[in-house]
């Protein structure tokens, strides 16, 4: 089979204008904040809330049970990658970009109210659908409608203000007695910080909808309306071999990021903390605050140089040599340092997977138009995914009598080893052209 390019013409370049596009870029952005707000949030309070819900359960089981409910959100969120990728090649961008912030936004004020595990089970696969539509919608859009020199100041406006919804998150978790207070003064009933924080992200969800006024679909997606190509078919990523290749690369550059905040960060508290003697008390919503100030700061300097050099490849390069170096640092010579410096080091491994929206970004320009929001929702949403599969194979590896230093550095090597590969055999994009389709002959 061979695959073959259709181009059709659109307005000039298909950019909108400077009003128009920074609109859809600070609703993306604000959408994004959102999301990494939902979906670091569960780990934040799940112990709290889950030790209201479960009275008198042990913290094994406890600890257990949050694992099983952050394996359904994840569920969901391989799900609704699918399912909105599609939809946004076959309806539109906008349609997923506001139909997956109302969707997360109501599972959020929906979870404040859980009272069992069966429930929260439930909704929690309902707002992973809802959480994995937004980044993909946002960057396919904003990629589609700004000029092709200029598009990844766009994305990078995205995800470095996006990543700080997880400080947010970490912030109301923890210190959401005044939100509650003035909660309480309304409806007369008390609410407990972790169901403040969730009342707090359907809220700004809700929020953010009424930002829909104004924003335009992508000129690229309304010119392939009228051509007879197929939109949305996932299929096509699947039935040829060199497509297939380049899809399955896309999700291997960003495999070390998930690997960084899924296994080291998530895990610090109970795991790596104690194995490295860590000085002082770890506290995982501290880790997870500092790793995403990092990863905001990361992504925003991985922009600038992107734009600089002219190139992703170059960037993501840099980035995985520099993550290597300090995921060495942190399992093997970070023994007996303090919390602070342990956060500080936190702080520096999110810096360091700092590329999350050059490598969304890279996976969009490599398709056509009729399967773009396809890949973009389907592409971070599997990185995401692999978490569960990591922390297998790193339990695994300690069936075999080897310590958790080890055992993580080498997930580690396998993570950064196949997303070095994955650079080397995908094409540079920047700059590239995106108005055309992609149909297998």
């Amino acid at each position: 089979m061979a695959v073959q390019l259709y181009f059709w013409p659109v307005q000039p370049s298909g950019i909108l204008s400077n009003k128009n596009a920074l609109l859809l870029v600070t609703v993306a952005a604000l959408g994004y904040f959102v999301d990494i707000y939902d979906l670091v949030l569960f780990n934040v309070v799940k112990k709290e809330s889950l030790q209201q819900i479960m009275v008198g359960a042990s913290a094994e089981t406890i600890k257990s049970t949050g694992m099983y409910l952050f394996n359904y959100q994840m569920i969901g969120m391989l799900i609704g990658g699918i399912l909105w990728g599609m939809l946004g090649d076959k309806k539109g961008r906008l349609s997923v970009l506001f139909g997956s912030i109302l969707l997360y936004s109501v599972a959020n004020i929906v979870n404040a109210f859980v009272v069992d595990v069966d429930t929260y089970a439930v909704v929690r696969v309902i707002a992973g659908i809802g959480l994995a539509g937004e980044l993909g919608a946002g960057i396919t859009l904003v990629s589609e409608t700004m000029s092709k020199e200029n598009r990844g100041y766009g994305t990078m406006v995205i995800v470095t203000f996006g990543a700080l919804g997880a400080v947010v998150a970490a912030i109301v978790g923890a210190e959401g007695q005044i939100i509650g207070a003035f909660l309480e003064r309304i409806f007369g009933a008390p609410f407990a910080n972790w169901q403040v924080a969730y009342i707090v992200g359907g809220g700004l969800g809700v929020l953010l909808l009424l930002l829909r006024i104004g924003t335009i679909e992508s000129g690229m997606f309304k010119s392939m309306i009228d051509a007879k190509v197929e939109r949305g078919n996932i299929l096509m990523l699947f039935n040829n071999k060199d497509r297939f290749l380049k899809y399955l690369k896309c999700i291997l550059v960003g495999l070390p990021i998930w690997y960084t905040i899924g296994l080291l960060v998530n895990n610090s508290q109970e795991i790596f903390a104690p194995a490295l003697d860590i000085k002082g008390k770890v506290l995982n919503g501290e880790c997870v605050k500092y790793t995403y100030l990092g990863l905001s700061a990361g992504d925003l300097v991985s922009g600038l140089l992107s734009q600089w050099l002219k190139s992703r490849r170059k960037v993501v390069f840099l980035y995985l040599g520099v993550n290597l170096l300090l995921v060495i640092f942190f399992l093997f010579f970070a023994n007996g340092i303090t919390a602070n410096a342990f956060y500080l080091l936190c702080f520096l491994l999110g810096a360091a997977t700092g590329y999350w929206a050059i490598f969304v970004t890279i996976a969009a320009e490599q398709f056509g138009t009729n399967i773009r929001s396809t890949v973009a929702n389907t592409v971070p949403n599997f990185v995401r995914g692999s978490v569960p599969l990591i922390t297998m194979l790193f339990t695994a590896l300690l069936t075999i009598n080897i310590t958790n230093t080890i055992a993580a550095f080498a997930v580690g090597i396998l993570c950064i080893g196949l997303a070095l590969w994955a650079t080397f055999g995908i094409k540079e994009t920047f700059g590239k052209e995106l108005d055309y389709a992609e149909v297998v002959s």
